[in-house]
């Protein structure tokens, strides 16, 4: 559990860490448009049901949503695309705006904003009608200021970051926002971004751009593979192999279906439920052990191809993306079936999804697209960032909508939601506390320095903790891992995990950051620290305390500070074993509640052998190898 808690720390530290970072999305935005209707009847003239509109709200969609993702993680987001000039283009500014996106779309008069309107009933999706002309070309002028804006856009990026090259996304869902101009743009000027990650239906016409990272779903995959080519002779028995007839380029689908598809021929033909292709999408035929692909997902022989499913497809193939795309990272993204990552060193990653209905899942790839970005930006190892980028798509789909992942709901969904009124995170790992503490300093604020066990959070701790804050203008507070606790205070504690204990701790407005330590004594994190106050709780001189010659030489000083009478948690355990026995009474029941039975008093006796005792009313301020002593937190 204690590494699991760190691992999760790990990848809280990255989402601190891509914080302000600058991102500039460019490519094909649009409206969401949901209207929410019931339906408890059939309308008299045809067979279909009879709809009451309850509500109805709006969304930023495609580039647009990824911008907004990205400013809802924590990044600097900037998008250029051109926008109708209509009432459509309005509601996208006005999204863009609550968001906290910088709106530096252009306006293009006569050119109607792209809009998806979705029917709903209940949570299922009735209809979706789509509006803006994907074969209506920007015009010249309009390309101009598009490459103006872009250039700008870059300009105030970098300026706003210190001269920190911006990174930068690129949107293509083939609806006319990128025309050969901008794309030659980009591959002329891709030195003046740092990360580059592309997200678009069609691969082939991006290669030169050497992007970071692209992330096509399977479907686009698929087609890029069949059109990149190979002749199916040149490749040996054993390997996956393509065959594409010439079809129309244009957009596929996104969305893929399982089942299982004819296969041979004859009497050996196998029969089964197909996923139909969608009009215009041409059919891409795989053969490897009954294995069959097609532009809307894989079918596989049920007989022959058991156990062959588009991961282990996608993995095969990883090397060959890369190639084809001229891209470090490819995330090949399977939808509800999660989705596979390979780099450069040819070990591939896999991610896994929660199956949800198809209204809770519209933008969870904007939001994989925005944490892979931020991560691979803020230098995470791809495993990480594939670890994010996957967590960042399934927290957001809990409910109907466009889906924004905020970057609190990333780290609610690391077990770390604390942050401070800066919105920085409390709870840091050991790893990234040395950072912490020097952006403190940095602004001149002085830093207080404890440690504990906390096992069973009282009031003799909260005032322990606000007289010691009242020291300084920062506290940090290490906590005993579970296995140092148990280290020091025997087999029967910690009562509450670490991961409790520190929620508590970091909810406390006295504290400011909350560390874990596996160590018995603090001394690793002093050093690393140096705080200018250390505090432990007793009635003892400051000089007794263990830790107190390694603080004096690293020119801080040491404080101990009284407590609580009759506050601990041992007294606490005791109260809570006593009144556990039989005889002692019933929880909730009405009165003031009876003596505890005389025979508890053996109990006490018997957990005080154990090592459990009353002495100390503040026994969980330590962590330290310290002698006992009168007031010590053992």
């Amino acid at each position: 559990m204690a590494r699991a808690a760190a691992e999760q720390l790990r990848l809280a530290e990255v989402v601190q860490s891509w914080l302000g970072r600058p991102v500039l999305v460019l490519g094909d935005a649009m409206l969401d448009e949901w209207r929410f209707a019931d339906s408890d009847r059939l309308c008299r003239e045809a067979p279909a049901p009879v709809l009451t509109l309850r509500r109805r709200i709006s969304a930023a969609g495609g580039a647009a949503n990824t911008a907004v993702n990205i400013a809802a993680l924590g990044g600097r987001s900037v998008l250029v695309a051109p926008v109708g000039a209509d009432v459509a283009g309005d509601e996208l500014h006005d999204c863009l705006d609550r968001a906290g996106v910088w709106d530096r779309t252009v306006s293009q008069p006569g050119r109607h904003t792209p809009v998806k309107r979705r029917m709903l009933a209940g949570d299922q999706i009735l209809l979706r009608e789509d509006s803006g002309d994907p074969d209506d070309p920007l015009s010249d002028e309009g390309v101009h200021q598009l490459l103006t804006a872009l250039d700008c856009a870059t300009r105030e990026l970098q300026a706003a970051a210190g001269g920190e090259a911006p990174t930068l996304v690129v949107c293509d869902y083939g609806l006319g926002a990128l025309p050969t101009r901008v794309r030659t743009w980009l591959v002329a000027h891709r030195d003046r971004y740092a990360t580059v990650a592309l997200d678009a239906h069609d691969l082939v016409d991006w290669r030169g751009l050497a992007p970071t990272v692209v992330t096509p779903s399977f479907a686009e995959a698929t087609r890029l593979l069949a059109r990149a080519g190979g002749d199916a002779g040149d490749r040996g028995a054993g390997e996956l192999q393509l065959e594409h007839p010439e079809v129309d380029s244009n957009e596929g689908p996104s969305e893929l279906t399982v089942g299982t598809s004819p296969v041979g021929t004859g009497s050996r033909r196998t029969e089964g439920p197909t996923g139909e292709p969608t009009p215009g999408e041409g059919r891409v035929a795989m053969t490897h052990d009954g294995l069959s692909v097609t532009g809307t997902g894989v079918t596989v022989n049920t007989d022959v191809g058991a156990g062959v499913d588009r991961a282990v497809l996608a993995e095969s193939r990883l090397a060959e993306l890369r190639a084809h795309t001229g891209a470090a990272v490819v995330a090949v993204t399977l939808d509800t079936e999660g989705a596979v990552v390979g780099g450069a060193d040819g070990q591939p990653s896999r991610s896994h999804s929660t199956p949800v209905p198809a209204s809770h899942t519209v933008g969870a790839g904007d939001a994989y697209l925005a944490a892979m970005t931020l991560a691979l930006a803020a230098e995470a190892p791809l495993s990480t960032a594939a670890q994010l980028a996957q967590l960042a798509a399934t927290s957001t789909v809990s409910g109907t909508g466009t889906c924004v992942c905020r970057r609190e709901d990333l780290l609610t969904a690391l077990g770390q939601p604390a942050l401070d009124s800066a919105g920085r995170q409390v709870l840091v790992g050991t790893e990234g506390l040395d950072a912490v503490v020097a952006e403190h300093r940095r602004a001149g604020r002085s830093v207080v320095f404890t440690n504990g066990c906390f096992d069973v959070l009282h009031r003799g701790h909260v005032r322990y903790l606000e007289q010691a804050k009242a020291l300084g203008d920062l506290l940090v507070v290490a906590v005993n891992s579970d296995g140092s606790v148990r280290r020091l205070k025997g087999p029967d504690r910690p009562v509450n995990p670490v991961e409790d204990r520190t929620a508590l701790l970091a909810a406390l407005s006295c504290v400011d950051h909350v560390v874990v330590f596996e160590e018995d004594s603090p001394t690793a994190l002093i050093e690393a620290i140096r705080p200018d106050v250390y505090v432990k709780g007793g009635d003892y001189p400051p000089e007794l305390v263990p830790e107190a010659p390694l603080v004096q030489r690293l020119g801080g000083q040491v404080r101990t500070l009284g407590y609580v009478p009759d506050r601990s948690t041992s007294a606490i355990i005791d109260r809570i074993r006593a009144y556990g026995q039989e005889g002692s009474p019933e929880v909730g029941a009405g009165g003031p509640p009876t003596p505890p039975d005389p025979d508890a008093d053996r109990v006490l006796d018997a957990d005080r052998a154990l090592g459990v005792t009353l002495s100390d009313p503040t026994d969980d301020m330590t962590g330290s190898t310290a002698p006992p002593m009168t007031g010590q937190a053992p």
